[in-house]
């Protein structure tokens, strides 16, 4: 098992979900397994703000509460958005590109180049961790992703 599992918007999405849902219920149950085993889980601010957006659109003010908790769970869980960050996914983004294999529109705000940025400007091992998506068709082609349920 990876050291670090870094999450994408779905499994935290999940994980902050009201309690009713099943779906819900199972990936918190996951991420508290992956905890107990000494997984670090880390959630890029990038997929802060794309799951934050939307749940401010929704109105779904526990869920927002539940986000900012989990994010503070533990010291280093959070991982800040850098310029250099930023600069190394504009240099990822125009690369997939270049060899014709875009993650998103060509004017879309691609989160997914500047999430596998954040990661890679971190200074974490590609062999240590993995992100955990639902997306992973296009994550794979930056960096280490594996649907957050086979982890």
């Amino acid at each position: 098992m990876k050291q670090v599992v870094v999450l994408d918007s779905t499994p935290l999405g999940l994980i902050v979900q009201r309690r009713d849902r099943a779906d819900a219920e199972r990936c918190r149950q996951w991420a508290k397994r992956l905890v107990a085993a000494g997984t670090k889980l880390i959630v890029p601010e990038i997929v802060n703000y794309e799951l934050r957006r939307e749940l401010l659109r929704l109105n779904k003010i526990s869920a927002l509460a539940d986000l900012a908790t989990f994010n503070r769970a533990t010291p280093d869980r959070y991982l800040p958005l850098t310029t250099r960050a930023m600069e190394l996914a504009a240099e990822l983004w125009a690369k997939i590109r270049r060899h014709g294999r875009p993650t998103a529109d060509p004017h879309a705000l691609d989160i997914d180049v500047i999430l596998a940025a954040q990661v890679l400007d971190a200074g974490i091992d590609p062999s240590q961790f993995v992100v955990a998506t639902s997306n992973v068709s296009h994550v794979s082609l930056l960096v280490p992703a594996e649907a957050w349920e086979k982890i």
